[in-house]
């Protein structure tokens, strides 16, 4: 809103003195200076410094009176005269009030922005907690995410297992030294870095077995593909070139057959 200037008896004098000198002047000079001075407000809102602002807005507001008493002089002084005056009183204070509300419209969204639900001012407290708000993290902790390839051997000969003696694939199926057998899946298979999981192709490519040697575990997910490990844990891919994605993610979202 514009700031007014510090009271002063002299600056009301001043202002009481142009509603009398409006009312004493020809009409003529009064009321087209009163839209002149609408105007000059309306299209130099943004040059005009907030003391001229305040003073032309006040101005408007006595010498609306003047003028239009001024008007009714010149226009006989009898009940007709003051018709229009008042008329033009109602008309021109609600112009007027259309006017001071478009000029504060600024200064009402800010008020609105600062002031919460309760009432109370919120950007003294937004201005408190910018220091430690600024200095949170934002989110989870960044953390990059680099896989070990899998390699993938034929077992038709044997693969040494991390775990100690060998896995062989024989008729379909990969046979451990402890008697684990795990069917339906073809010869190319792998390892984890440290031999907690067993991974085998499933026939033509289709997908991909993965088996948790420490919970005895087996999921067969069709369509998806071992990209590495990762923590001794499997992340996977639908595609070449997809964003791989970690086995609990897998889990919930395909549907999966635990063996």
């Amino acid at each position: 809103m514009a700031r007014r200037p510090r009271f002063s008896p002299a600056l009301w004098f001043g202002t009481i003195a142009w509603g009398v000198a409006l009312a004493l002047a020809p009409w003529w000079i009064g009321v087209p200076l009163l839209p002149a001075m609408a105007a000059v407000l309306l299209l130099l809102e943004h040059r005009l410094a907030p003391e001229h602002r305040w003073l032309l807005r006040h101005g408007l507001g006595w010498g609306l009176p003047g003028a239009l008493f001024a008007l009714q002089r010149a226009l006989g002084g009898g009940i007709f005269a003051w018709v229009i005056a008042l008329l033009g009183m109602l008309v021109g204070y609600t112009l007027l009030a259309g006017l001071e509300a478009w000029l504060d419209r600024d200064a009402r969204r800010a008020f609105k922005v600062d002031t919460g639900a309760d009432g109370t001012n919120q950007s003294d407290a937004a201005t408190s907690d910018w220091p430690r708000l600024a200095r949170a993290p934002v989110g989870p902790p960044a953390e990059i995410i680099e896989l070990q390839a899998p390699r993938w051997r034929e077992g038709t000969e044997g693969i040494d297992d991390p775990y100690g003696g060998r896995v062989v694939h024989r008729d379909g199926a990969y046979c451990f030294d402890d008697g684990t057998r795990i069917d339906g899946v073809g010869a190319q298979a792998a390892f984890s870095p440290s031999g907690r999981w067993f991974a085998a192709r499933l026939p033509n490519d289709r997908g991909i077995a993965l088996r948790d040697r420490d919970t005895g575990k087996l999921h067969r997910l069709l369509g998806w593909q071992l990209d590495g490990w990762y923590r001794e844990q499997p992340w996977l891919i639908r595609r070449h070139g997809d964003m791989p994605l970690s086995l609990r993610a897998v889990l919930g979202d395909d549907a999966v057959a635990d063996d």
